[in-house]
């Protein structure tokens, strides 16, 4: 096989960093297909197989294909969607072979809507089946310039679509060849204006042999309604077929090659679009729904049919100069419109600011037709120019709703809120952004929400989401152009109706856990609040939830009940139900709020742990955020998750960031200090070694494992030896009262000298009961273990996994560090050694720092001296040889001969090692350890050991 080159794919998350598809082992014969340009930068894997494997398929290349003037055919284009409970799993597919007789591109652009999760993304070219890799950016990058250093490029992703983000692969095919791309992705439908959209973009480019769109809804609550707008023209009116049960819906959307020409004699498509299913579903009076299924709870809450609340409202426009022309046109004509819809019991103001600020009146006024029709003349006077000062104007409309509140002019009942309209970054006055956040903050003090509309390419809209999500509001992007006004309207209808304020959802603190965000600051009528959980079904027969809320009368006091048996069994019975749906919701939901908690996190260090956090939560889920890299691997199935450590956030996209970055420099954050020793050892952890093949002489004496135990308050070193066989296991840590164990299994030498196998430990295994987490290291893996979930990486890698708090460090063919929080941290160091040594094999090295927090019931070979005994050495003579001298040492009320000698500590020169004076004590350490050495054998790699 020749050098192997790198496909990459990048897909662009949600305003939030960027995450990259690496599919790689390119066989010789697709070894030309990929050539892609990099087009500028700003998805869980389900896929378990990532190298290629050959297809079994048969595309049935038969009939006619319509071509264009390239000779590309596209034999199929197909979309299936599956919605169960709001939850949809969308796959897009298409075939398309090149018959021409000269390689050229072939070209998948599809577009994902914003937040979706990728699942997974495959190509079959020519009967080879490729699955992806999932890496975080800094590495896809990496790797991307490596392939194009071999005269491969790769890589784009652009988009500027509204509600989506686009999916652009590019691969040069030779002619004759078939290929096939296969992208899944899921998302939650939201509710909006008293509807779900579920919205597909479906743009083939090209005329399609076989097209199919196929929308199943599954919904336990009862479908009210279900619609196919005409989204995508009046040319396919009559095409769309809906079969619409109590429960279930089939929308099925098949044009035959002559209804998807734009013309009787056109080679051209009309297909190009979105194709949009709307619908809702049945409500009890309540508004309430509970589903229970699989071990988890999704509650969903639209109450209807009550009054609106009445709205305190500032408009916060911005009219800097970048606003002249189309976009202030548009500006102007939404916010006419707004106003006429505003209720004569709701308050408003308007705040226009370029590098001044201006009010068109200093306080809140009532909405009379009157006071709109002035403020309608006021803003058609506006002419745009000047800086933007986002933090005064801002200021100043938190000052006018406090006043108002401070002064008792504020319905009790009312929600108070200031919508925010800008097109770029400040300008004038504070142009920090963290301080305008927390300027904003700390003046709204979570009284009212803030809503923002960015317009524009250049708008910051990470900002203005992180400022907006901070003070219980949205952010929305708008994009300036003829549409503007409509979306201004758009977005303002989803906020214009407040039916409660300050929701509160109480659950049986017995029956469920990890319930996400349960308090809420309003409910706009049209939308939905959803809450999730886990639940113990074993002991679960009803669930009850009671919420309370004000509304625009009293304080509303609502129950929900979910008989358990009638879902399951519903859902159970559907072969197209996704079985995980519960759980994939409880993920998605508590991923986003855990997002949106990181953009309002007030500090470094607590955005860190929300990261953290976050990637834990992608790794037990497979769920791709911003902060997840993933590789999935291997026809073993092996998997390889990587994480590193947090960014600076002056450097790329996200602060805290956790991901891969390889051939990093040692500068570990999060690694322990002692872990990068400097030339001088300070302390000194027990390590079993053979010498390197380079210094057979030196080295000698250390053919069998070798401790080290450092004394900190005698500021002594002792050291052993230990003779066992190959196989053994020893135990190093025993810890019950941490529910700590590490144990070392010996591995032999490949043949005896000097009528003595020597033997070194080949793996180290550590469990953490209390965690429920095992770490195997061996000579080519280091595996974390959660139950039956395994991550594997290998010595040619170097990255981090998170776990459960704890940190497993890998630096390339060094070694590993294993971090648990502040309390303890090990390394393991790995010694190749000649692959065709007749003696030497390869081995680890482990070390243990006497800082660890063992409890005081710590046992092991190490673990026995956490608690340092009293060590007396005296009467020291001279030895044979005399550098080596003798003395008697007294410990743990025992006497003997020890040996002054010198060991090895590897930790800063793998080689030859730094010299480390000991008192050597022999056989086996008797006397000095509690017991004898065979008292220290376990039957497994993550047994405790029986106290000697």
């Amino acid at each position: 096989m020749k050098d192997l080159i790198c496909f990459l794919v990048l897909f662009l998350v949600s305003g939030v960093g960027s995450f990259d598809l690496v599919i790689d082992e390119i066989p010789d014969e697709v070894e030309n297909l990929i050539d892609l340009e990099i087009d500028g930068f700003p998805s869980s894997s389900k896929t378990r197989n990532g190298r290629y494997q050959r297809s079994t398929s048969d595309w049935g290349y038969v009939g006619d294909l319509v071509e264009d003037d390239d000779k590309i055919g596209l034999y199929s284009y197909k979309v299936q969607s599956t919605i169960t409970s709001r939850l949809a799993n969308t796959m897009i597919q298409a075939k398309m072979v090149n018959n021409a007789k000269r390689p050229q591109p072939i070209v998948f652009d599809v577009q994902v809507p914003k937040g979706a999760f990728i699942d997974n993304f495959t190509m079959d070219i020519n009967g080879i089946t490729f699955t992806s890799h999932i890496r975080e950016k800094s590495e896809a990058r990496r790797m991307y310039s490596q392939a194009k250093a071999k005269g491969k490029a790769a890589g784009i992703v652009r988009s500027n679509a509204l509600d989506m983000e686009n999916f652009q692969t590019e691969v040069n095919v030779p002619p004759g060849m078939k290929i096939q791309f296969q992208l899944h992705y899921h998302e939650m439908i939201r509710r909006r204006l008293s509807s779900y959209e579920h919205l597909i973009s479906v743009k083939p480019g090209r005329l399609a042999k076989h097209m199919e769109v196929d929308v199943r809804i599954i919904e336990p609550q009862g479908l009210r309604y279900v619609h196919v707008p005409n989204s995508l023209g009046d040319h396919f009116d009559g095409i769309t077929t809906i079969s619409k049960g109590e429960k279930k819906a089939h929308v099925s959307f098949k044009p035959t090659m002559a209804q998807q020409r734009k013309c009787p004699t056109c080679s051209s498509t009309a297909v190009d679009g979105n194709f949009v299913v709307q619908y809702d579903v049945n409500r009890e009076t309540t508004g309430g729904e509970l589903e229970i299924f699989n071990g988890y709870f999704i509650h969903f809450f639209a109450p209807e049919n009550l009054d609106p609340l009445p709205k305190n409202i500032l408009f916060v426009i911005d009219v800097s100069g970048s606003m002249w022309g189309l976009k202030m046109k548009q500006t102007i004509e939404a916010m006419k419109a707004i106003l006429s819809e505003l209720r004569a019991a709701d308050q408003f103001s308007l705040i226009d600011f370029n590098h001044n600020v201006r009010c068109w009146r200093d306080n809140l006024v009532s909405a009379t037709p009157a006071q709109v029709e002035d403020a309608k003349k006021y803003i058609q006077t506006i002419h745009p120019n000047g800086g933007t000062n986002i933090n005064e104007a801002l200021l100043r409309a938190t000052f006018i709703l406090n006043e108002a509140q401070n002064l008792g002019m504020l319905d009790p009942n009312s929600v108070s809120m200031i919508v925010l309209v800008s097109d770029g970054d400040p300008t004038v006055g504070e142009l920090k952004l963290t301080t305008i956040q927390k300027n904003v903050k700390q003046s709204i003090k979570d009284e009212f929400s803030l809503f923002c509309l960015g317009i524009g390419f250049d708008v910051d809209y990470d900002f203005l989401q992180r400022i907006a999500t901070d003070n219980r509001g949205m952010a929305q992007r708008i994009f300036g152009n003829q549409e503007t006004s409509a979306q201004m309207k758009n977005f303002y209808n989803q906020v214009s109706t407040p039916l409660l304020k300050k929701i509160q959802f109480n659950y049986p603190q017995e029956s469920v856990s990890d319930v996400t965000q349960s308090s809420f600051h309003n409910y706009f009528g049209g939308s939905e609040i959803v809450v999730a959980g886990k639940v113990d079904s074993e002991n679960l027969q009803h669930l009850e939830s009671v919420v309370t809320a004000t509304a625009a009368n009293a304080e509303l006091v609502m129950e929900t009940l979910k008989d358990v048996e009638e879902l399951d069994g519903f859902m159970k019975k559907d072969r197209y139900a996704d079985p995980e749906f519960t759980r994939k919701l409880w993920a998605y939901l508590t991923v986003n709020q855990m997002m949106a908690e990181r953009n309002a996190a007030p500090t470094a260090a607590l955005k860190r742990n929300i990261t953290k956090s976050i990637l834990q939560m992608s790794l037990d889920h497979h769920i791709v955020t911003p902060f997840t890299a993933m590789l999935i691997e291997n026809a073993e199935k092996d998997e390889i998750m990587l994480a590193d450590q947090p960014k600076d956030p002056r450097k790329g996209c996200c602060s805290g960031t956790l991901g891969l970055t390889p051939n990093a420099p040692n500068n570990n954050k999060g690694i322990p200090a002692w872990a990068n020793v400097t030339a001088v050892p300070v302390s000194y952890m027990p390590e079993q070694r053979s010498p390197p093949v380079s210094s057979l002489s030196i080295n000698r004496v250390d053919n069998d494992p070798h401790f080290i135990i450092h004394l900190p308050k005698s500021q002594r070193n002792i050291c052993f030896n230990i003779n066992s066989e190959p196989g053994k296991i020893l135990n190093l840590v025993s810890d019950p009262g941490t529910g700590v164990a590490v144990n070392g299994q010996l591995v032999g030498a490949k043949k005896m000298e000097n009528k003595k196998l020597n033997t070194y430990f080949g793996k180290i295994g550590f469990y953490f009961k209390n965690k429920g987490l095992k770490v195997e290291i061996t000579t080519e893996t280091i595996t974390l273990k959660d139950g039956s979930h395994a991550i594997t990486l290998t010595w040619s890698d170097t990255g981090h996994i998170i776990r459960k708090q704890l940190l497993v460090s890998v630096k390339k063919e060094s070694n590993v560090t294993i971090t648990v929080g502040q309390e303890m941290s090990f390394m393991v160091l790995l010694h190749r050694v000649w692959k065709k040594h007749p003696v030497n094999v390869d081995f680890l090295g482990i070390y243990i720092p006497p800082e660890n927090q063992f409890s005081s019931s710590a046992h092991g070979l190490i673990g026995q001296f956490a608690s340092e005994p009293e060590v007396s050495i005296h009467h020291q003579t001279p030895g044979q040889p005399p550098e080596k001298p003798q003395a008697i040492m007294e410990v743990k009320g025992n006497k003997f001969t020890v040996t002054r000698g010198v060991q090895k500590d590897y930790r800063t020169d793998r080689v030859l090692g730094t010299d480390v004076p000991c008192w050597f004590v022999h056989n086996s350490g008797k006397g000095f350890i509690d017991g004898h050495y065979r008292d220290y054998l376990v039957p497994h790699l993550y047994s405790f050991m029986k106290r000697p």
